[in-house]
């Protein structure tokens, strides 16, 4: 749960930090970008509409990574994937804020749209649930979904689903408030507030993956039930 908050937070920061500082261009929300191309090209503002296709083309790569990471052999290999993923998002997110203002709008959207991809394509699992942390629609239906069903049929599951969901919605907008307030004040290099917040995931999910791996505890090697994956 800390982990899926702290990921929301990041989403909402990286896509108000694009939209910012990059020519109005989503990380994340790939919705916003489909919808901003088609206007552009019903006014024929095709240039315009052009600048919204790198990054659904770099949010796309960013699946077939995170698919590839998560293939058997290659995890293997990596032991860790989720662990790689977010070490590698915090790595070209530094590096994003190393590049001028005056540096392509495409370059940077291209790179925040790919690691943003990655992060959703790692982390899809709220405790139980499905969700995501780069964008918030169906993470609002589910908590009003989750809630409805707390109320109308008095399921303490789903009002604690319904709970949940609803701190990863306002984590994300407190993410695309404090992302969009910081890059007013710091410009392009505020995004390595983002790299700060999930290297504090990072520490969240070793931490608590060692603690699941304890011989004894549910899920670890010598305990009983689970498969001992933890964190996704």
């Amino acid at each position: 749960m800390r982990l899926g908050v702290l990921l929301a937070l990041v989403g909402g920061g990286l896509d108000a930090y694009t939209f910012i500082s990059r020519g109005g261009v989503f990380a994340g929300a790939q919705t916003g970008n489909v919808v901003l191309l088609g206007v552009a090209a019903a006014q024929r503002h095709w240039w315009q509409a052009l600048g919204h296709v790198p990054p659904l083309v770099a949010f796309l790569v960013g699946v077939l990574v995170a698919e590839t990471l998560r293939r058997p052999r290659v995890a293997a290999v990596l032991r860790r994937p989720a662990c790689v993923a977010m070490t590698l998002e915090i790595l070209v997110l530094a590096a994003v804020g190393l590049i001028p203002a005056s540096a392509p709008d495409a370059l940077v959207t291209v790179l925040v749209a790919f690691m943003a991809s990655v992060q959703m394509s790692t982390f899809r699992t709220l405790v139980d649930a499905v969700y995501n942390s780069t964008m918030t629609t169906g993470n609002l239906r589910s908590a009003m979904q989750n809630a409805y069903a707390a109320v109308v049929a008095g399921d303490r599951e789903a009002g604690r689903r319904a709970g949940q969901f609803a701190c990863v919605v306002l984590a994300f907008l407190a993410g695309a408030f404090g992302g969009g307030w910081l890059t007013f004040v710091w410009g392009v290099r505020a995004v390595w507030a983002a790299c700060v917040v999930l290297a504090v995931g990072l520490c969240l999910f070793v931490h608590d993956e060692r603690i699941a791996r304890r011989p004894g505890r549910p899920g670890s090697p010598g305990g009983s039930g689970g498969s001992g994956e933890a964190g996704r």
